[in-house]
Order: C-alpha cells, then sequence, then structure tokens
C-alpha cells in the first residue's frame, strides 16, 4: 500500500505563511496528480489545489495568488506554501495521490488508486 504523511500545519496569525508538506511512500510505481484539499468544521471536503505530473497546476478560486502548490518528484512529495493566510483558510488540510501501484492485475497491468493522508491542522487567528 502507499502512505501519505504530511506536516507543516499548526496556528499562525492572519497575514502570516505555513508550508505544508506530504510524502508518499510504499508501493509506488508512478504518482501521478497529487492535490491539498481542506475542510473546515461543519463543511464539505474542498479543493485547494492540485499539481499533476507535468506540473500544470489548479487553484481554488479562493486561495489563487496566495497558494502555491509545487512538488518533488525525486522525493514523492507535494507542497503547499500558504501566504497571506485568512482566518477563512482555517481547517484540517489533507494531501491527495494518485498514485500507479507496484502491484499487478493477472494481465500485468499496474493498479492505481487514490489515496488519503490523515491530515494536518491549519489554524489561523485573526
Amino acid at each position: 500500500q502507499v502512505q501519505l504523511l504530511e506536516s507543516g500545519g499548526g496556528l499562525v496569525q492572519a497575514g502570516g505563511s505555513l508550508r505544508l508538506s506530504c510524502a508518499a511512500s510504499g508501493s509506488i510505481f508512478r504518482i501521478n496528480a497529487m492535490g491539498w484539499y481542506r475542510q473546515a468544521p461543519g463543511e464539505k471536503r474542498e479543493l485547494v489545489a492540485i499539481i499533476t505530473s507535468i506540473d500544470s497546476t489548479k487553484y481554488a478560486d479562493s486561495v489563487k495568488g496566495r497558494f502555491t502548490i509545487s512538488r518533488d518528484n525525486t522525493k514523492n512529495t507535494v507542497y503547499l506554501q500558504m501566504n497571506n493566510l485568512k482566518p477563512e483558510d482555517a481547517a484540517v488540510y489533507y494531501c491527495n495521490a494518485d498514485v500507479l501501484t507496484l502491484a499487478t492485475f493477472s494481465d500485468g497491468r499496474r493498479q492505481g488508486n487514490t489515496f488519503w493522508g490523515q491530515g494536518t491542522q491549519v489554524t489561523v487567528s485573526s
């Protein structure tokens, strides 16, 4: 299986910055898209940013210009640089990865799946 380990969350004042990291490990053949999602209390989980294997990125409108997603394929790691944080950015942030694993079907095709991290809390004080 594949494990995603997030780090970098914490408490920050409004206007401050945090950098989240998410390292993937385990039965990995190739990682396709990686992304960050967040979920605030009482809210649905929402996409924050996503980056493909060729570094194409997409952001939620609410974070454009403030957040930057990047990845280091040599480390199977995705980052989320969050600047000018606002109280409404407070949430649990989850890492997500679309992975082609080392496991194969009987016909030899690689098995793929989407994996999630456990989440890291981001708190923004006003």
